[in-house]
């Protein structure tokens, strides 16, 4: 076994692999940019080393310092953990040739199955059914027409290293073509470092699943079943479950079959997860992540399996210590994530300070979080900074753990997805596990979200707050009371910022950027004429792309932005008279 691990991450998915290396007994070597210096990965590592300033194009994605690192702190192995690096071949290539051990699967592997094309003609050599599709890169969006012509819309744009929802637009009919692959392509490029682009028939509601696979340098492999994934936005997951609602044992062992078949094919050897598309009884390969998932938690609880050691054990040269024979699924396991985002106001990026911070605890509730208590939500990386995961003996036991969790948990400061969980617990198709990859776009509208309190908007509140207790008739009650700053709290009570909009805001005529972040591209030029509600720019913040409209009709008369650079929120951005 190794003796140090450098875990060249951030966030949750370092705490939870620096808590692993620690009860194997190595130590662990985190790193940090300037805006995580205080960070719990950091405070929870044995040792801990500056990679840069806070843009992972200068920290998390340096190559060069992450290795140097790894060298200067006497790593023998490097653990990328998911995002940023976990799926680069170049960057496991660079870990080996200076002496140390990649933890994940070889380079080789990680290039056939990081390739979505690639990866699809591997499962269609090995019989796996997969969708209707390309099997090269296009070039331009008449490609995306000619498709159609054959298969008919919807056609969905994927970027052919990409993953987690990015690279992927969904081209609806002919006018949206060209949208969906210069979308696609600039978010692979930006992401991934590979702007090429394939397509596929477009399934308009699945049932997306995944299967667990692990496979060791011996050649023993095994499959852990599957996970739910298909509550998601924007191709984004919300929320996992383990087992699926809709699995039965005959597809659970079929779907096994696959995952397994596509590590043999390959040679893999770490723990991987092979996703797939379920259409009534049939399901089509999808794609292969190279690297623990984010939805990884709801597995290790229903087996009882430790995904993230066992990864760090195969990579250490170790065999599996169990064959399939001894895997079983005991239980229901869900998990939600919390992303600063604001669920009320079309899930805007919501990030900055946490106030409060006070996790749920009792019998079969875990959380995976970046925090322990009050902290920051940067917006410059992934909006994820938490996840709830419940068990229970059966669904019905794990639903009603979920409620009492949700109730429990409290986070103040910023906006996040808590409320949107609390509210799908009362949906009918949620309940009953009927839901597939459409159920947010058909049903949020419905859902009885409750907006989130001043001063969880992503910018600080106006007003000062504090917490009181108030008996009334003998009963208990809790209360926020909010006052301005220096005031004796008498006065109008306290209005919600600003900021989570879309459209124009400020000034008459002129609009604002709704958060900090990124123009990516901007849609319109001087002396043009522009609708009301139209999208005169897009705005990427904490990993997604927003689209920036105006609220009136009339004429651009100035553009005070372009592509690349960053605004702060409530800054101008068009001018429109």
């Amino acid at each position: 076994m190794f003796g140090k691990v450098l875990v060249a991450n951030r966030g949750e998915i370092s705490v939870r692999i620096i808590r692993a290396l620690r009860e194997m007994g190595v130590a662990s070597v985190a790193v940090y940019s300037d805006v995580d210096r205080e960070s719990l990965h950091v405070s929870l590592a044995d040792e801990a080393y500056h990679v840069g300033p806070t843009p992972a194009s200068e920290s998390y994605l340096n190559v060069e310092k992450l290795v140097e690192v790894g060298k200067r702190s006497g790593a023998e192995a490097v653990h990328p953990g998911y995002g940023f690096l976990a799926e680069s071949a170049a960057f496991a290539s660079s870990v080996t040739e200076a002496g140390m051990v990649w933890i994940g699967p070889h380079p080789e592997a990680i290039e056939a199955m990081g390739s979505k094309v690639e990866s699809r003609r591997i499962m269609a050599k090995a019989g796996v059914r997969i969708t209707p599709g390309t099997e090269n890169p296009v070039e331009s969006p008449d490609a995306v027409l000619e498709f159609a012509e054959e298969h008919g819309y919807p056609v969905a744009v994927k970027a052919s290293s990409g993953g987690g929802g990015k690279g992927f637009a969904v081209a609806h009919d002919k006018t949206e073509a060209e949208t969906a692959f210069g979308r696609a392509s600039r978010e692979g490029e930006a992401y991934f470092g590979d702007g090429s682009v394939y397509l596929e028939t477009y399934l308009p509601a699945p049932r997306h699943i995944e299967i667990q696979v692990m496979r060791d340098k011996h050649g023993n492999a095994v499959h852990l079943g599957e996970r739910d994934c298909s509550i998601q936005r924007r191709h984004q997951k919300l929320v996992e479950e383990c087992p699926s609602p809709m699995m039965t044992p005959e597809m659970r062992e079929a779907m096994g079959r696959a995952a397994v078949d596509a590590a043999e094919a390959v040679g893999y050897d770490s723990v991987g997860t092979c996703e797939f598309l379920v259409q009534d009884d049939e399901f089509f390969f999808l794609e292969m992540n190279t690297r623990v998932q984010v939805e990884h938690p709801v597995t290790e609880e229903v087996t009882g399996v430790d995904i993230v050691q066992t990864g760090i054990r195969i990579a250490a040269g170790e065999r599996l210590s169990f064959s399939q024979e001894d895997v079983t699924w005991r239980g229901h396991a869900i998990e939600v994530r919390l992303n600063a985002e604001d669920a009320a106001h079309d899930f805007a990026p919501s990030p900055g300070t946490v106030t409060v911070y006070e996790e749920p605890g009792g019998p079969g509730v875990r959380v995976d979080s970046s925090l322990r208590g009050p902290g920051v939500v940067p917006e410059s990386y992934d909006p994820l900074f938490a996840k709830l995961i419940v068990r229970g003996a059966n669904r019905e036991d794990a639903l009603r753990r979920l409620r009492r969790a949700l109730a429990e948990f409290r986070v103040e400061g910023i906006a996040t997805t808590l409320p949107f969980f609390r509210a799908l617990l009362d949906d009918e198709h949620f309940a009953n596990g009927s839901y597939t990859t459409g159920f947010v776009a058909e049903r949020l509208g419905g859902l009885e979200i409750e907006p989130s309190p001043p001063g969880e908007a992503g910018a600080p509140s106006e007003k000062s707050s504090r917490e009181v207790e108030v008996e009334v008739n003998g009963k208990l009650f809790r209360v926020r009371v909010y006052s301005d700053e220096g005031d004796s709290g008498r006065g109008a009570p306290p209005k919600r910022k600003g900021g989570t909009s879309r459209r124009a805001g400020g000034g008459e005529g002129a609009v604002t950027a709704p958060m900090q972040g990124t123009i990516v591209r901007v849609l319109v030029e001087e002396g043009q004429e522009v609708a009301a509600d139209e999208a005169v720019c897009v705005l990427e913040a904490m990993k997604m792309e927003t689209e920036i409209r105006t609220r009136k009709a009339g004429t651009v008369s100035d553009i005070l932005v372009e592509a690349g650079g960053t605004v702060r929120s409530g800054e101008p951005l068009v001018v429109v008279e």
